[in-house]
């Protein structure tokens, strides 16, 4: 049976290991290069999301969303040159425009919005999650699971939002075969 303790102390003690100076593996610069770039292709979609919206609690999960992803770019982009990863390309920034001169058969929904953002944070999330348990090395592996603690913490707060506005999308009930119907 396994004690829960030692496992926990021995995982501590494996972030403890410093390993800096192994060479990344394949999988560890694949990941690096594949987050770097959904966070790029984030940020455009967000400040798209800025420039559309006029709801003021959406641009402030949005700004928070943006000033995460600002963190953890240059935080990865760092991390990146220090150890010799090209780096992936990234889109230009999108330029502040008017919501209200955005026609209506292009313009967003706050939905909608809202939904995309939700799954490109769920998209990160998976591949952090990923990232940190393929990584050998602690320094790899840790980063990996800060991002993924900030996104699932974000994502806590962007999830209320969307209940409160009735922008979650809920997927039908799974009922099997012979049991009662939920209650509505």
């Amino acid at each position: 049976m396994v004690n829960v303790w030692e496992t926990v102390l021995d995982a501590m003690k494996s972030m403890t290991v410093q390993d800096k100076d192994q060479p990344l593996h394949v999988g560890e610069v694949m990941a690096c290069w594949i987050y770097l770039a959904g966070l790029e292709l984030a940020k455009v979609s967000v400040q798209a999301g800025l420039n559309t919206t006029e709801d003021d609690e959406l641009k402030a999960i949005l700004e928070e969303d943006m000033k995460l992803g600002n963190s953890q770019r240059k935080q990865l982009h760092d991390f990146m040159i220090k150890e010799g990863i090209t780096l992936p390309p990234a889109p230009e920034d999108m330029p502040i425009s008017d919501s209200n001169s955005i026609p209506l058969g292009v313009k967003l929904t706050d939905d909608v919005i809202a939904n995309e953002l939700s799954l490109k944070i769920i998209s990160l999330i998976m591949k952090a999650a990923g990232a940190a348990t393929e990584s050998i090395r602690t320094d790899v592996g840790l980063l990996f699971v800060q991002f993924q603690a900030e996104k699932l913490a974000y994502a806590t707060r962007l999830k209320h939002l969307m209940r409160k506005r009735g922008w979650i999308k809920v997927p039908p009930f799974y009922v099997p075969a012979g049991s009662q119907q939920p209650l509505s």
